[in-house]
């Protein structure tokens, strides 16, 4: 266990550092890491690692790598700028325990700019609050993982066992970043992602399915349309169906342990939907996207069954659909929810640190949500603690993260480095 002095010395040196973080979060922001084009941030995160005498790896996902693995999520699109990049540390001699410090650079859409009080990739501040597409969800959780280890440096010390600062792209729809890493074997003793959980550790998450549907219709023009069959309006009764399906997952919660008290933690969301070609004719396809979650425990391939087995009833009860079924693509998250076992020797330790730094204790919480910490705790029995700032309006307009709280939960990883790893005199080195 650290001693009191050094503890108060490394929360100082992360105050001290906090403007240069501050400014370097920002710089992050600023990169439009969207789907496909997050190679010029991971480009930025590369040269920033390399600075601070880290080894670099960096590589673009390769399918073949990954696809047999029962964590993969298939894949619709080009992965040439899907890019991982991670830097490691290594001590002049291994005394304490391996960690990953994990993240993902990769953000979502921005929706219409009209929309935003300012340019999204524009970051700016506004009292205790840090605005930006990206900026809670989770560039400054990214950041947070590089300054932890600074302000260590800035006292003369380096962790005293291996470290792999991992920034992850495919987060937001498939986690095939985070499995990338594994399958490389990038592996630690634990594992840190300071997502935007408001200072709390996630106990529990669910798994998230994507799909696309696909409904094809009889195009005529308008002045005939009884006679042809409108693709658009044939979607209705199957997104009905669905949301009847989203309500019986709701109803098994009970037996679900740390979702029973959730009050919705089955969520479907038609995410996008396109169809038509014409106002004035019936159109003759409809394609919509969905995301729904699973508990725990669910097998994906199961539900995936489930949920094609639902769009088919539904087409039965249609006159149009009933010989023309809906089709279903498979295109993103094919994932499983985790538990974190409780008592781990590294969830004892975040809470004590934790409590030095945010001088309150450690709240555990549950998330409907996909999180990459399924890829540590399920596929390499690796305890994950994710665990991050204070934010609001992630994957809506004028996104906004807390810098005390970025500041606090900085502290509270730069303290669980400390004592997790140890720390060996650079000089020593």
């Amino acid at each position: 266990m650290l001693d009191e002095t050094l503890s108060r010395e490394i929360l100082a040196a992360v105050d001290e550092g906090f403007g240069g973080q501050l400014a370097f979060t920002q710089n992050l922001v600023r990169f439009p890491s969207l789907r496909g084009q997050e190679h010029t941030a991971q480009d930025f995160l590369f040269e920033e690692m390399r600075a601070r005498d880290l080894t670099m790896d960096r590589w673009a996902i390769e399918v073949g790598d990954i696809e047999h693995h029962p964590g993969f999520s298939p894949v619709k699109v080009d992965y040439s700028n899907a890019i991982n990049v991670v830097g490691t540390h290594r001590p002049g001699e291994e005394q304490g325990r391996s960690l990953i410090l994990n993240g993902h650079v990769d953000v979502v859409p921005t929706g219409p700019l009209d929309m935003w009080s300012k340019p999204p990739f524009d970051p700016h501040v506004e009292g205790d609050w840090l605005y930006g597409r990206g900026s809670g969800d989770m560039k400054a959780g990214i950041a947070a993982n590089i300054f932890a280890l600074d302000a260590l440096k800035r006292l003369g010390f380096h962790p005293a066992a291996r470290v792999h600062l991992q920034s992850v792209t495919e987060e937001e729809c498939t986690g095939n970043g985070a499995l990338s890493c594994l399958v490389r074997g990038y592996r630690a003793d634990a594992a840190i992602i300071p997502e935007p959980m408001d200072g709390k550790l996630v106990r529990a998450n669910v798994g998230v399915l994507w799909f696309r549907v696909h409904v094809r219709g009889v195009p005529v023009h308008v002045l005939e349309a009884g006679s042809g069959a409108n693709a658009i309006e044939a979607a209705f009764p199957l997104i009905s169906a669905l949301h009847e399906l989203e309500e019986r997952w709701n109803g098994e919660k009970s037996a679900q342990k740390y979702f029973e008290n959730l009050e919705h933690p089955i969520n479907l969301n038609v995410g996008k939907i396109a169809g038509g070609d014409w106002a004035s004719s019936v159109p003759a396809w409809c394609s919509f996207d969905c995301r729904i979650s699973i508990y725990p425990g669910w097998n994906p391939a199961e539900r995936a069954a489930e949920i094609e087995s639902c769009l088919r009833a539904a087409a039965q009860n249609h006159p149009f659909l009933a010989n023309n079924p809906p089709e279903v693509e498979w295109n993103g998250f094919f994932a499983e929810g985790y538990v974190l076992e409780e008592g781990s020797d590294a969830e004892r330790l975040l809470e004590r640190t934790h409590l030095a730094s945010h001088g309150h204790n450690l709240e555990s919480m549950v998330t409907p949500a996909y999180l990459d910490g399924r890829v540590f705790v399920l596929y390499d029995n690796c305890p994950c603690l994710v665990y991050g700032p204070y934010s609001e309006g992630i994957h809506g307009f004028d996104e906004r993260v807390s810098l005390s709280s970025i500041k606090r939960v900085t502290g509270a990883i730069a303290l669980f480095i400390a004592e997790w790893c140890g720390l060996e005199r650079i000089s020593d080195g």
